[in-house]
């Protein structure tokens, strides 16, 4: 047998070449992969996981915090640097705009910010804006009992508004109830919803309902202002003054530089003080009413809120203690803050008219219920010559919508009786007004009895001059 090499254990393969068309098909998958992704990233149907989001939602949340920060610090609104609670949750509103959380705490805001404006139109528009950005968080979460709750807080305030009439206050009063009740039944626990269910309850004469459900929610939330405000509201239309203040303190020690609630402790005192039956139990009343007052005006001093009601507050106690300059220069000094308000000037008139000074008042009450040009408007002429205001201003008259106008009516018609002469035609006048004041209010006992004395007195007076 011839030798040669070992036969090899392991099988062996043939050396084969791949396919040339395998590979092109390959590679073609590939352009038609990266083409579909081009084309997908350009049009915006895809997007890069590398590309940044233009709207993080944690900056959103950052301004919210923020503008809670603002809110608890009493600072609604600084027209002047624009940090504040309002424009800051704007602010997360423009990056989150479908949030209905944002829209019911900014919405909230504007509603307590009202109270701090100077005048009936300001406050209304403010309500008005509150109103339509509720609203929209309560279409966006139509199930969510917080949003609900501050939609029947916000509506409750928007029919307390002096420039709308009673019909429309009272279809706000009904959106609001239905809102609360909502609230209410979606989150019986939520003590807030119980608060403001309880507010729309007090606005509807509905008073041991809303005591008994503002007491509850006084209970569940012993740590927020909303529920301490809204107790403290009851129990001061229940006539439960000293209640009233102790609720209304809690509420400020959570908001102290809310100062509305200030103002609102100092109005309790000073009704205490009216019905005290002696000077002398009155004047500590007094004086707690303008320490109050003052602080309210103070805080607001220091926000840079120019607010005029602390100082007609403080206007009005004086005057009720017959110290009528002191009242009269405090009176002066709000319409200083709010030359353009009609409401303004009748207050002014009616301290005018306690301290007797019927020349004074006739201009103040002419402004308010008659409205006045620059020209005519004699005391924003004064507060020019006496450099506290640059020019004179325009004032649009007060709409003959509730009982605090009416009576600015009443003590009109009494100071034109009180001027009247046989020439100046001043008691016609007051016979129109109080002719007006009997169509619009036809049920008010007590007010007609005023229109009865104002026309008793003019027609006396026209008699003697032969009219």
């Amino acid at each position: 047998m011839a030798r040669g090499k070992p036969l090899s254990a392991q099988p062996v393969y043939s050396q084969r070449k791949p396919s040339n068309t395998t590979l092109w098909l390959f590679l073609a998958g590939l352009i038609i992969l990266f083409l579909w992704i081009f084309f997908n990233l350009r049009s915006g149907k895809m997007v890069s996981p590398l590309q940044p989001t233009p709207t993080p939602t944690r900056m959103a949340d950052s301004y919210v915090q923020q503008a809670e920060a603002y809110f608890a610090a009493g600072k609604l609104e600084d027209p002047n640097t624009r940090q504040d609670a309002i424009n800051t949750y704007k602010l997360a509103l423009a990056l989150d705009p479908q949030n209905p959380a944002i829209m019911a705490n900014l919405a909230r805001i504007l509603t307590y910010s009202s109270r701090m404006l100077s005048n009936d139109q300001q406050r209304k528009e403010r309500l008005e804006e509150a109103r339509d950005l509720i609203r929209k968080a309560a279409e966006l979460a139509p199930d969510d009992s917080q949003t609900l709750a501050v939609k029947a807080f916000v509506l409750d305030w928007n029919a307390s508004s002096n420039l709308i009439d009673s019909a429309q206050s009272e279809a706000y009063l009904a959106e609001a109830e239905l809102a609360a009740n909502r609230a209410y039944i979606l989150d019986p626990q939520n003590a807030m919803a119980l608060a403001f269910y309880a507010e729309v309850l007090l606005d509807q004469n509905k008073w041991d309902q809303a005591q008994a459900y503002a007491a509850q929610a006084a209970e569940r939330a012993p740590e927020s202002m909303d529920v301490h405000r809204v107790y403290a509201t009851v129990l001061e239309s229940l006539g439960l003054y000293r209640a009233a203040i102790d609720e209304y303190q809690k509420a400020s020690d959570l908001a102290p530089n809310m100062t509305f609630l200030s103002l609102q402790i100092g109005l309790v005192y000073r009704n205490l003080a009216n019905q005290s039956i002696s000077d002398a139990a009155a004047a500590p009343l007094y004086e707690a009413a303008l320490e109050y007052f003052a602080k309210a005006a103070k805080v607001n001093e220091q926000l840079g809120v120019k607010d005029p009601q602390p100082y007609i507050a403080i206007a009005k106690a004086y005057a009720q203690q017959g110290e009528f300059f002191i009242a009269s220069r405090n009176a002066e000094k709000a319409l200083a803050f709010s030359p353009t308000s009609a409401d303004t000037y009748g207050q002014l008139g009616m301290i005018y008219v306690q301290a007797r000074n019927y020349e004074s008042a006739l201009p103040a009450f002419q402004c308010a219920i008659e409205g006045c040009a620059a020209t005519d408007n004699k005391l924003a002429q004064d507060f020019v010559d006496q450099k506290i205001l640059t020019q004179t201003v325009s004032v649009q008259p007060l709409g003959l919508t509730n009982l605090t106008v009416a009576y600015y009516y009443i003590r009109y018609g009494s100071v034109l009786a009180f001027l009247s002469d046989s020439k100046n035609g001043f008691c016609e006048k007051s016979m129109v007004l109080m002719e007006k004041l009997r169509q619009t209010f036809p049920d008010q006992e007590v007010l007609l009895q005023n229109v009865d004395d104002n026309e008793a007195t003019c027609k006396k007076l026209l008699s003697t001059y032969g009219k």
